[in-house]
């Protein structure tokens, strides 16, 4: 069976790469005539996968094109991290550019937020971390806005380098209203959904101990119902918890902001949300 019409199985630790000699990332073929190597290079690139390497003589290879359609990536952090470091070093800053000014952000925003380029599907990529900052998925933001995620991850937050835990802590529905946030001056932490996400907000809140934390939730009842939802989930881990909402004509924080929301606007809302603490009563047993 020639390495073009084999089975391609990922290494494991009984059966290592046989070029790195490492036991993930790479494939082999079942009948052991190639691999793909994603360490090793070779003069044929596979995409993202890595490098093909004959290991039995085959001259008709050499001759076809070899087209790697599965995803070869599992949920390892260590793998998404340097996946994502790819992707960032493939994004063009004049289409980075173009892409900042059609969101309505800037360019900054999505840098701190490591978005990178998809080459493959043509998309954007957002890393996604969990509460220890390791890099667990990627979503894909395709050019006409519809959202993919990288195959073998797993669901984390948009975290903004540098980012402070001093004051009030925001966290936002998705990346790009986290990158708006950020354009406002705010200290922001997008969520992958309207409901997504809580199992890292606990305990990164838990850990950091923000002054408050302030939910910004779409203006939508999924949007409302997710961020009641979170709101109620932190009390126990937050000094103070907000929920906040941009005005009811406007969708979601991205769009005010390009109505021309100031920090101002966005600081007013705060103020006057409803203030959130878990009060705990005494408890008194009878004798």
């Amino acid at each position: 069976m020639s390495p073009g019409r084999s089975r391609w199985l990922r290494v494991s630790r009984d059966r290592s790469c046989p070029i790195c000699g490492r036991h993930d990332w790479c494939l082999i073929t079942q009948d052991c005539s190639a691999a793909i190597c994603a360490r090793s290079e070779s003069g044929h690139r596979i995409g993202e996968a890595g490098w093909l390497h004959v290991l039995r003589e085959n001259p008709p290879l050499a001759a076809r094109s070899v087209v790697f359609r599965a995803s070869v990536f599992t949920s390892c952090e260590q793998d998404f991290g340097r996946l994502a470091q790819r992707f960032r070093q493939t994004a063009e800053l004049s289409a980075l550019r173009a892409m900042a000014a059609s969101l309505g952000v800037s360019v900054n925003s999505l840098n701190r937020l490591g978005v990178g380029w998809h080459a493959g599907y043509k998309a954007w990529a957002f890393p996604m971390q969990d509460d220890q900052s390791h890099i667990v998925g990627i979503r894909l933001r395709l050019c006409d806005g519809r959202k993919l995620a990288v195959r073998g991850g797993h669901e984390g937050l948009f975290i903004p380098g540098g980012l402070r835990f001093g004051g009030p802590l925001l966290l936002a529905e998705g990346p790009t209203d986290c990158a708006a946030l950020l354009d406002l001056g705010f200290e922001a932490i997008g969520r992958p959904s309207c409901s997504g996400g809580i199992r890292h907000c606990v305990p990164l809140v838990r850990a950091h101990w923000p002054l408050e934390v302030v939910v910004v939730a779409d203006n939508d009842p999924p949007g409302r119902q997710g961020a009641e939802n979170l709101a109620v989930t932190l009390l126990p881990y937050a000094r103070t918890v907000r929920i906040i909402f941009p005005p009811a004509s406007v969708k979601d924080i991205r769009a005010w902001k390009l109505d021309g929301a100031t920090h101002a606007d966005v600081a007013n809302l705060i103020t006057n949300a409803v203030a959130r603490q878990l009060t705990i009563s005494e408890v008194r047993y009878a004798k």
